[in-house]
């Protein structure tokens, strides 16, 4: 396969009236649709989407010297032309064109590929929104023949839940949420914080650590400036700055309690059936003396919702793990997935991200929950059930 794929006239025919299928369910439901423009501003992604995307996205300069990028999603582009238009919320916004990435670790995939998708904005009752979504998502699929398939979900709200009910030290809360899902960074990071500094390295940080901010920033920036030479890799001065202030204030901090620890890594170990899980998560909550009853009614919500849209349990799993892979992501996320002819594939992802629009220039906090579809695999896994 080559990189810009070939579509023969069948294929994009059929791509063409799948696309359709999709948007008219989205249109049933009161969705508009919207093009945004393939390129845009390259520091919308480059600053909030993530290091995942960050590293697979084509930026390129125009004439007048501006930082501009093939769009690698649609979420970003349709958030922040709602924030410049000052539309007015709730909306809901749906939409299918190209996307571009680089595929580093796989050249034999195509670096473009449709993506239709839906974004629904404002909304005040998250839980109506994230139900709204789902049933949007399975009624699309359905739409477009394809009737098999699975969910996986997570909530990085339930984890964040955990921690602050958990007695954690405030400079480390956020970095526990906003890591969680990084395995081996975080299990490296939990074991700082629970056996404290062991490396050199670390107690030269924690010293930093020791001091205010202000002069935390300056001796980091000093030492910076001694060795201004040394590669940063794809990452500013300052978000280097910002990472190393970040280890020095965990450095100098007290140590976390193992039984603690024990706690966090045993929540982020459950994994299975949605059913199951909420099972375990309610038995390790009782034994650390711990309530998370909103989140946990939340998830039990989400079941019901999918049980009643004709999803049978069994498809339904739930790994505390799972965040994906964008950061700005922040409570329920899931993922459908079924197979083509290689094996498992996913066929759509998407969540809740309430910060976004806020980061994008919108002066007040927005709720907003969303789904993005492959249609291409969706294609592709119609296929190897002998759909199309």
């Amino acid at each position: 396969m080559v990189a810009f794929p070939y579509y023969s006239s069948g294929d994009l025919k059929v791509l063409e009236e799948q696309g359709e299928a999709i948007l008219g369910a989205f249109r049933a439901r009161g969705y508009v649709c919207e093009e945004p423009s393939v390129l845009q501003p390259a520091d919308i992604f480059l600053d909030r989407s993530g290091e995942e995307i960050r590293r697979r996205t084509f930026t390129l300069t125009d004439p007048s010297g501006r930082e501009l990028c093939l769009r690698p999603d649609l979420t970003i582009p349709i958030c922040h032309q709602a924030v410049k238009t000052g539309t007015k919320f709730p909306a809901r916004i749906c939409y299918n064109g190209l996307v571009f990435r680089h595929q580093p670790a796989e050249p034999h995939r195509p670096t473009q590929f449709f993506q239709a998708g839906a974004e629904l904005l404002g909304l005040a009752d998250r839980a109506q929104g994230e139900t709204e979504i789902m049933t949007l998502t399975v009624e699309a699929l359905r739409a477009a023949g394809l009737k098999d398939f699975s969910l996986k979900i997570g909530d990085l709200a339930l984890f964040g839940a955990l921690v602050d009910a958990l007695d954690v030290p405030p400079q480390w809360r956020a970095r526990l949420k906003r890591h969680f899902w990084r395995v081996g960074y975080f299990e490296a990071l939990l074991g700082r914080m629970t056996q404290g500094a062991a490396s050199d390295a670390q107690r030269l940080l924690g010293s930093l650590g020791g001091l205010t901010e202000n002069e935390s920033r300056a001796a980091i920036e000093g030492l910076m400036d001694l060795v201004a030479d040394a590669p940063q890799g794809a990452r500013t001065r300052e978000e280097i700055v910002e990472r190393l202030m970040e280890q020095a204030a965990d450095a100098a901090a007290l140590r976390l309690d193992p039984r603690i620890a024990n706690v966090i890594t045993r929540l982020l170990a459950v994994s299975g059936t949605a059913e199951q899980a909420l099972t375990e998560i309610r038995a390790l909550t009782k034994d650390a003396k711990i309530t998370l009853d909103a989140p946990l009614a939340a998830m039990q919500a989400r079941l019901t919702a999918l049980q009643s849209l004709g999803i049978a349990s069994d498809k339904i799993s739930f790994a505390a793990r799972f965040g994906r892979n964008m950061e700005y992501y922040t409570g329920f996320v899931f993922e459908l997935w079924a197979r083509d002819k290689e094996g498992p594939v996913q066929l759509a992802g998407g969540g809740r991200y309430d910060t976004l629009l806020e980061m994008l220039g919108a002066g007040h906090a927005v709720t907003a929950v969303g789904i993005a579809i492959r249609t291409e695999r969706v294609l592709a896994a119609r296929r190897q059930l002998g759909g199309a």
